[in-house]
């Protein structure tokens, strides 16, 4: 059983900051890719940022020189740091995981239960 457990949601000014969180747990024997999806009211989960095990990263344009995505491999952990927050950045933030769980060959898409993040103007 491997579990995904997120925090660091809130309430945020617009300019203000955020740090989100998210740490795997289990029975886990290795994480590939891990990263941050968001979904807003009415709209499409979108990618906003992942990173490689080896650290590789991508962010959606909107997001770019704003937010950085980080991980402590030791710890099965990846974070989101949101900076310059804007409104439209106000959504529920997942966290998705790639990982072989113990005694698997294959690894498959793990997801937590989101945090709601909401920035007011």
């Amino acid at each position: 059983q491997v579990q995904l457990v997120e925090s660091g949601g809130g309430l945020v000014q617009a300019g203000g900051s955020l740090r989100l969180s998210c740490t795997a747990s289990g029975s886990i024997a290795s994480i590939n890719a891990m990263g941050w999806y968001r979904q807003a009211p009415g709209k499409q989960r979108e990618l906003v940022a992942a990173i490689t095990s080896g650290g590789s990263t991508t962010y959606i344009d909107s997001v770019k020189g704003r937010f950085t995505i980080s991980r402590d491999n030791a710890k099965n952990t990846v974070y989101l740091q949101m900076n310059s927050l804007k409104p439209e950045d106000t959504a529920v933030y997942y966290c998705n995981a790639d990982v072989r769980a113990q005694f698997t060959v294959h690894y498959r898409g793990y997801w937590g239960q989101g945090t709601q993040v909401t920035v007011s103007s």
